[in-house]
């Protein structure tokens, strides 16, 4: 005999601020919030000390996701080219699925302009850890310039997300040449 676990209301706020902040933006309102996760305004605020604080935690809470549907594992022993070219497979991947938005950590920053808001903070960090990534590899693989290419794969990263976010660009086809000639240029094996 199985028995559901009903998620607790903190669980249910933050996947709700993640699934209607990816899909309609960071301005969604609390009564949205709140409606989506079946908990009181007054139970939202107990458990976080704002709708920022929040949003914060809904980033937070889904990083791991987000690192495990880009990155190869940690234990994967291709090559750093052949590492990084598997996140633009993943973005390639991605975009091609149905409510594709782009990157949720990019449009957080995007929308809300403020380096200073909780959420910014989080999606900062989480992009610079992805550039951490792209460094990393590019230094092992024999990069000239690891920081620039990494800087450039990032840009990449972005614009592709982006573009194929709000539907202007199919990236089949793009992408993974894109990123051969910039890996090509800078000499990674």
């Amino acid at each position: 005999m199985t028995t559901d676990v009903k998620a607790s209301p903190r669980e249910r706020l933050l996947e709700a601020a993640a699934t209607l902040t990816y899909r309609d933006g960071v301005g969604i309102g609390v009564d949205a919030l709140c409606k989506a996760a079946g908990v009181s305004k007054r139970s939202m605020y107990q458990l976080f000390e704002s709708k920022d604080e929040l949003l914060a935690a809904s980033l937070k809470e889904h990083a791991s996701a987000f690192v495990a549907t880009l990155l190869p594992a940690a234990d994967d022993d291709g090559s750093p080219r052949e590492r990084i070219l598997h996140v633009f497979d993943q973005v390639e991947s991605q975009a091609g699925a149905p409510g594709f938005r782009g990157c949720r950590y990019l449009a957080v920053q995007i929308e809300l302009k403020e380096e200073d808001h909780p959420a910014s903070r989080v999606a900062r960090q989480i992009k610079a850890n992805l550039t951490a990534f792209f460094r990393s590899e590019a230094e092992q693989g024999g990069a000239r310039d690891p920081d620039l290419l990494a800087r450039q794969l990032s840009l990449v990263f972005d614009g592709a997300s982006a573009r194929a976010g709000i539907g202007v660009d199919n990236l089949t086809g793009l992408i993974t040449p894109t990123v051969t000639t910039l890996l090509d240029a800078a000499g990674v094996r």
